[in-house]
């Protein structure tokens, strides 16, 4: 480990290959991706990180910028690079009576949820604690909040953003409104953002979650009428309640996850009566806590995963057929979409296809790299099954997609949009290692 002294950043905080806490500092929730940088500067505050970009300007390294790490192709570490460690700047404050959060940009969700929820508040986050808010924020943000509150990027009210030239800056509605807009969906392409200011929702501590199995191989039809059924009850949920499914070894799961006093929750589980006899109906009170870290993975990084996604504006009957039969070795699900994600007009953020009813993810697990091939193709072919019925796609679950992923998640007037943005801020695209937008062409 070296420390370099400078005025900007006293004390920048070095690694590199054969240091100690290198492997430990690129590894990633995606044990496949094993990248390694020549540089990992691991930054403690925004200085840090505007004399970061600095010496990977001075030695021509490309940039990478890590967070929690869940990129699924490992964008955060750069091979050959210098990767930007945030993880150092995990810090949270809270003013209750303001009702904002201030939260650096190495924070995980599983810090915001603990400083947010002793005084009943919260925002909207994802559903695994360890994923780091800045990728989750700036691609988007749904959690089980967002139709009630809207997404994560929803209620960012400002940003404070690292350039590509080193500048520090401040984007908000009022303060370059075009940055604050690009941030709000378009991803890491426009500089590394160091705080984000949230506003915070009083939703108290308690959730609901509701889940019934209903076996599908020989009971295909029985299956079938359930998810319908289900699907149909979804679009006039109230906002309180997220609804959910899920396909795994021959299984169908459906339900919601309710937000807020588990009585209500409970009352309006009686609507899953309609959906038929399940094998097995779970109906569990949980703190909100416990919500938020029950997707949580033991193995932590020692799982090789790959994944696709795509969204729905309609599920057609067809397309419920098709999902059912996804083969033993892969998980999908759905998401409902709707409610206050809806509210916020389309052009007001980067963030598209807010008319989106349902978000699907297909995803694998596994240990022996033997079963790469064989795993990753699975996931592929459910998702292609399902891909005549999709409108797009949620930038924060493209994985190898390229350029023909992002024209999936963004409508050609919002590239448009996106790739003037970045020539202003990044005209050299410095941060590519994302689901890239270059710039304009000059």
């Amino acid at each position: 480990m070296d420390r370099i002294e400078g005025s900007a950043a006293a004390d920048l905080d070095i690694r590199r290959p054969g240091d100690a806490g290198f492997d430990e500092a690129r590894a990633v929730w995606n044990a496949m991706v094993d990248h390694r940088p020549a540089l990992i500067v691991r930054c403690r505050r925004t200085a840090d990180v505007v004399e970061a970009l600095a010496l990977a300007r001075r030695e021509g390294l490309e940039v990478g910028v890590r967070c929690g790490g869940h990129s699924v192709v490992g964008h955060g570490v750069p091979d050959g690079g210098l990767m930007i460690d945030l993880t150092p700047m995990g810090a949270v404050r809270v003013d209750p009576e303001r009702k904002r959060a201030w939260v650096q940009g190495g924070a995980l969700l599983g810090a915001l949820d603990q400083a947010t929820q002793p005084y009943g508040l919260a925002t909207t986050a994802g559903n695994v604690s360890h994923t780091g808010v800045g990728g989750l924020t700036l691609g988007g943000g749904m959690g089980w909040l967002a139709r009630q509150c809207g997404l994560a990027c929803d209620n960012v009210v400002s940003y404070e953003v690292v350039t590509a030239a080193g500048e520090v800056v401040r984007a908000s509605a009022d303060e370059r409104p075009d940055l604050y807009w690009a941030l709000r969906g378009g991803g890491g392409n426009f500089g590394v953002v160091t705080e984000f200011e949230f506003r915070l929702h009083d939703v108290g501590t308690r959730a609901l979650s509701v889940g019934l199995d209903f076996p599908i191989g020989t009971l295909l039809p029985t299956a079938l009428i359930a998810t319908r059924r289900w699907r149909d009850l979804s679009e006039s949920a109230p906002r309180q309640a997220t609804y959910t499914a899920s396909v795994h070894d021959g299984v169908v799961t459906l339900g919601f996850v309710w937000v807020g006093d588990p009585a209500e929750g409970r009352v309006h589980a009686r609507a899953l009566d309609s959906l038929g006899r399940p094998a097995d109906r779970r109906v569990t009170e949980l703190s909100y806590l416990d919500l938020q870290t029950q997707e949580d993975t033991i193995e932590g990084h020692a799982l090789r995963r790959y994944w696709k996604g795509h969204y729905f504006r309609e599920l057609p009957d067809a397309a419920l057929e098709v999902l059912l039969a996804h083969g033993p070795k892969v998980h999908a699900g759905l998401q409902a979409y709707g409610g206050a994600i809806a509210d916020v007009p389309d052009d007001e953020a980067a963030f598209s296809q807010r008319e989106t009813r349902f978000e699907y993810v297909v995803a694998t697990g596994w240990t022996d790299p033997a079963e790469d091939e064989a795993l990753i193709a699975a996931a592929r072919r459910s998702a292609a099954r399902l891909e005549p019925f999709a409108s797009g796609v949620y930038v924060n679950v493209l994985a190898d997609d390229g350029v023909t992923g992002v024209r999936r998640a963004y409508p050609p007037t919002k590239l448009a949009r996106l790739a003037a943005v970045k020539s202003v801020y990044d005209p050299d695209n410095v941060f590519h290692l994302n689901q890239n937008i270059p710039p304009a062409p000059s």
